[in-house]
């Protein structure tokens, strides 16, 4: 095995045990100490890796939204594709609200990072285009007139808010099995697009071309911005 393919072998065994070790931590913080002990390294070992701990949050955040992105990009039935949308929140709950948290902490105070946050920005606007095209044929399909920018936006209010209920101990002694909220909560996503049914049998998305021209200027720009 060549150093190169230990180096990244390691890497992915620190984010992996950094994520783990965040998770039961509960307050969205750790210590590199911590994190050395647990792996069995020398603490100057992870410097080799990552040159902060907030370095180190952000890779987290762009292996989870690289592991989305994989996820969406399974090609099946649209109404599927939405489904895995909203699970993709629902399943983790607790991951999804607290790499969130970290997200929004680190763009609001953290400098020197902007290559990564680009990355992180470039990854998501891919993920966003094949979100759009998935979303877009369902609404055909259903001959719907709602919106892929309205329907976009349920989507991620529906995920975002069903993630904090079922993060939330307090709520969950009244809500009861998760099993069965996790179901509900797709069903509706599901059937919304008929609740908003086309007048005529062409359905007109204007919003789509828009978004995708959106998302390509933005990209376009990341790639000729100097970090």
């Amino acid at each position: 095995m060549s150093r190169q393919h230990q180096f990244k072998i390691r890497e992915e065994n620190i984010l992996a045990m950094a994520e783990q070790l965040l998770l039961e931590s509960g307050d969205g913080d750790i210590t590199l100490d911590s994190l050395a002990d647990q792996l069995d390294l020398a603490k100057g070992t992870l410097y080799k890796h990552f040159s902060s701990k907030d370095e180190l949050y952000l890779r987290i955040i762009i292996r989870y939204e690289e592991q989305l992105f994989e996820i969406n990009r399974i090609d099946d039935c649209p109404s599927a594709g939405i489904s895995r949308m909203i699970f993709q929140q629902l399943m983790n709950p607790q991951k999804a609200m607290l790499l969130n948290q970290i997200e929004e902490r680190l763009a609001a105070s953290v400098t020197g990072l902007n290559r990564l946050f680009g990355e992180l920005y470039d990854i998501r606007r891919q993920r966003m285009k094949r979100m759009l095209d998935i979303i877009s044929t369902y609404l055909k399909d259903q001959q719907s007139s709602l919106s892929t920018r309205d329907y976009l936006s349920s989507l991620w209010a529906m995920g975002q808010g069903g993630a904090g209920l079922l993060n939330s101990s307090f709520y969950q002694r009244y809500l009861g099995r998760r099993d069965t909220l996790r179901y509900a909560l797709v069903q509706q996503m599901l059937e919304l697009p008929s609740h908003y049914p086309a007048h005529t049998n062409e359905v007109i998305d204007e919003d789509m071309q828009e978004l995708v021209e959106q998302i390509d200027t933005e990209s376009e720009e990341h790639r000729n911005t100097n970090y």
